[in-house]
């Protein structure tokens, strides 16, 4: 089985960027070598990950980067986009931990030898415990301290990095880990998931100011994660459900960064549940950026509720993926213009899209036929945004490999490489070897290399 686009598709051409994504918690591990994190702290908390399982050794890789770069690069993919453990790099004082930084600066060198282009992320949730010990995302001191992380690591890494995201998903960060408490570090409270967003936001805007100096040359932003948010029904109260849930969960993070504003959303939170925002946060937020990344999964269906105004629906007989998100690509393309008819945006990288699927290694091939089909139909829905006017110019799988998978341990599998645990092992899947296909064959035009 392929993955086929038309001829003429943007993503045919050579100009257009092709990557795989990680992140460091997920498939480093080397816990010995950094600071303890908010997710070796809830992996260790009863009843918190699925299987029980931590990112203590993960996929190893910090002692096979090495291969797995020699694996990226036989993918033939254009940019590797991974993330920096804030706790690796620097000690609990602040200082540089040289170690550390030698590490990611081994990978980017060795990125740059095979022509792979650098997507950094600095935040992908694994904040160092010490920090979170004082208050976390909580704590406003701690937009301060990415700062200056952002400042120390941007300056290490010199020209290395093609392109710097200061966040992956704050909505994760806030939401899942201090409002709901499925993720770390399991706090829950309404007041906290909107005080931490907006300290999210606050270092967001923090760090931007500080990459623009240091890397005036990589193209620097910031990743979002979208859910796109449909009615139940056509009725009145079911759209206004759906509008509600959309400005909590989606435009609630981007809409600071783009029109220095909140929802009007935050006018209805109880006093005691609005963020506290100090005079000037805003327009620090709303920093120029050079690209908007977007994480895209599934669509997320709602109806209005007396109580609590919107609560989603789980739609009977519908296809979803091994993890229970709904397979829905056209919410895709639905999102793509959408923001694109809201916002004045900056160029967009689709940085993760991908599916988990109960994948089986059997005579060492693994033949997910239902994860080709969902990049199949994701990858066109990418590009019908595209016939429609929405400037996107990359997309990343995510993920390049199995690895740990936050509150669901090592259970489900996004990777479009299969690793085997006990061993180590990895080996291309269908889905890999196709996408890898489909990137070869493009049109061999001229890279378009500049910001």
């Amino acid at each position: 089985m392929k993955i086929s686009l038309p001829k003429n598709s943007r993503l045919q051409s050579k100009a257009f960027t092709f990557g795989v994504a990680t992140a460091s918690f997920q498939i480093e591990g080397g816990v010995d070598s950094r600071q303890t994190c908010i997710w070796d702290t809830f992996c260790a908390t009863p009843d918190k990950i699925r299987d029980a399982s931590n990112g203590d050794v993960a996929c190893n890789h910090l002692n096979l980067w090495q291969e797995d770069i020699a694996l990226i690069a036989s993918l033939r993919v254009d940019a590797y986009r991974f993330s920096i453990a804030w706790g690796r790099v620097l000690n609990q004082d602040g200082s540089i931990n040289q170690q550390g930084v030698d590490f990611y600066i081994g990978i980017l060198d060795e990125l740059k030898r095979r022509n792979i282009k650098a997507f950094v992320t600095l935040y992908h949730w694994d904040l160092p415990q010490h920090i979170e010990d004082q208050g976390g995302w909580l704590n406003r001191d701690t937009a301060y301290l990415f700062k200056d992380y952002a400042d120390k690591i941007s300056q290490a890494f010199g020209d290395r990095v093609y392109s710097y995201a200061t966040l992956n998903e704050p909505f994760c960060s806030s939401y899942l880990g201090y409002e709901a408490g499925i993720h770390a570090p399991g706090l829950m409270k309404k007041a906290y998931g909107r005080q931490s967003a907006h300290h999210l936001l606050l270092a967001h805007g923090l760090a931007m100011q500080v990459l623009q100096r240091n890397s005036p040359n990589s193209m620097n932003g910031i990743v979002l994660n979208f859910t796109p948010c449909y009615a139940l029904t056509q009725n009145a109260a079911d759209i206004q459900a759906a509008k509600q849930a959309d400005d909590y969960f989606n435009q609630w993070y981007i809409k600071p960064i783009f029109d220095a504003a909140y929802p009007e959303l935050l006018a209805t939170l109880a006093p005691e549940d609005r963020p506290e925002i100090h005079d000037g946060d805003l327009e620090i937020i709303s920093q120029p950026i050079d690209f908007l990344g977007v994480n895209f999964y599934t669509r997320a269906v709602y109806q209005a509720d007396a109580e609590q105004g919107f609560v989603q629906v789980d739609l009977p007989g519908v296809p979803k993926t091994d993890i229970g998100w709904e397979i829905y690509p056209l919410a895709f393309t639905d999102l793509l213009v959408s923001l694109d008819q809201i916002y004045d945006l900056p160029p967009i990288f689709i940085t993760e899209n991908g599916a988990a699927m109960d994948d089986k290694c059997i005579d060492g091939r693994v033949d997910d036929f239902d994860r080709l089909s969902y990049y199949q139909h994701h990858l066109t829905a990418v590009d019908n945004a595209i016939v429609q006017g929405v400037n996107i110019q990359g997309y990343f799988a995510w993920s390049l490999m199995d690895n740990f998978e936050w509150a669901e341990g090592y259970l489900k599998r996004f990777g479009i490489v299969y690793v085997d645990y006990a061993s180590q092992t990895r080996t291309i899947k269908a889905s890999g070897h196709a996408y890898s296909d489909l990137i070869r064959s493009r049109a061999h035009l001229t890279n378009n290399n500049n910001k």
